[in-house]
């Protein structure tokens, strides 16, 4: 089922359909080494492919299938296409035997079948994820919000090296991000639905990390789903700007403290989902054989759709679309690559 879609009254892309290209490439490349500079990072190559029953795939909010085949030369085993990197990443640093403060970041490609399309949702997804070590004495808020910050900082150096190469792309984000919690919103705007607690929020500080995402709120509600084995629900978040093309709010990350021992028990628990412990990637967290660390994703589609100032990703990113956002498109001139 497709969900709202909607194409703001009047709109005309800032840039053609080969400046798109050309714009797409130097998002990616300024943000990258912006990145990997501020939090201490190395590039490593990442699996398009795990196997089933290891426990390493995102499960997101346990609802949506993999997609997956049996493979002739591995004994017809299953294998899946990831949907994220998240427990992945962990793993790899524990294989790298990185020292804390150092990290791993990748480009990751994804597919997610069972996403429901519209504007800022395709079933390809893209995004650069990025894992690194910290100390269990930094497991807390102040980690968590010193990294906020650095990741925000590469995105407003990006939006100003885009906004000198292209006039057109004129900077908006305000020069500092601001922290609130989902109970706080809560608390805030009781009346109001969680998107809708999101565009108040965004819309009155212009970039906003909404942090404590998974858990349940005061209401009995959650904020939102989250998978229950690699984020520690207290300590995520994610980074959230108000984007006035499509005046809404825009997710572009989503990152974390990972979970501890005692985390990653409560929130099996929490979630139902207790049967999980026994595979490896969960022993592995329980008897401590991976380093205590934190990561996140930062999709490039998206960021890429901010920053050059697009009402779809289609725009931004070559995947497939039903036929009513195809025609709809070609009504209103939108060129999908």
């Amino acid at each position: 089922m497709t969900k709202t879609f909607k194409i703001p009254a009047g709109y005309r892309s800032k840039l053609d359909l080969l400046y798109t290209e050309l714009a797409i490439n130097e998002v990616k490349n300024h943000f990258e080494s912006k990145l990997a500079k501020s939090l201490n990072l190395i590039k490593v190559t990442a699996p398009l492919l795990l196997k089933k029953n290891t426990g390493l795939n995102d499960n997101l909010n346990g609802v949506e299938r993999t997609v997956s085949f049996d493979a002739f030369d591995l004994q017809n085993e299953n294998v899946e296409i990831v949907q994220s990197l998240a427990k992945w990443k962990r793993a790899a640093l524990s294989r790298y035997g990185l020292p804390i403060g150092q990290g791993i970041y990748t480009q990751m490609n994804a597919i997610r079948r069972d996403e429901e399309l519209d504007n800022l949702h395709s079933i390809y997804v893209d995004q650069w994820d990025w894992e690194k070590v910290i100390s269990k004495e930094e497991r807390n808020l102040l980690t968590l919000k010193k990294e906020v910050k650095n990741v925000y900082e590469a995105i407003k150096a990006t939006e100003k090296y885009m906004g000198e190469l292209h006039s057109s792309l004129i900077p908006i984000l305000p020069e500092d991000i601001h922290f609130v919690s989902t109970q706080d919103l809560e608390n805030r705007y009781p009346h109001h639905s969680p998107k809708e607690r999101e565009d108040l929020i965004a819309k009155q500080f212009g970039a906003v990390f909404i942090m404590q995402i998974g858990g349940l709120l005061q209401s009995g509600e959650k904020h939102d789903g989250r998978s229950p084995d690699y984020d520690d629900w207290t300590l995520n978040g994610d980074i959230v700007l108000w984007n006035p093309v499509l005046d809404t709010a825009f997710e572009v990350s989503s990152m974390g403290i990972r979970v501890d021992e005692q985390a990653l028990l409560y929130q099996l628990w929490q979630a139902g989902n207790n049967e999980r412990k026994s595979l490896p990637y969960h022993q592995s967290v329980l008897n401590g054989k991976y380093p205590y660390t934190m990561g996140g994703g930062i999709g490039q589609s998206r960021l890429c759709m901010f920053l050059l100032k697009k009402v779809h990703i289609g725009e931004v990113q070559a995947s497939v679309w039903n036929e009513s956002i195809l025609m709809e498109c070609r009504e209103k001139n939108i060129e999908l690559l």
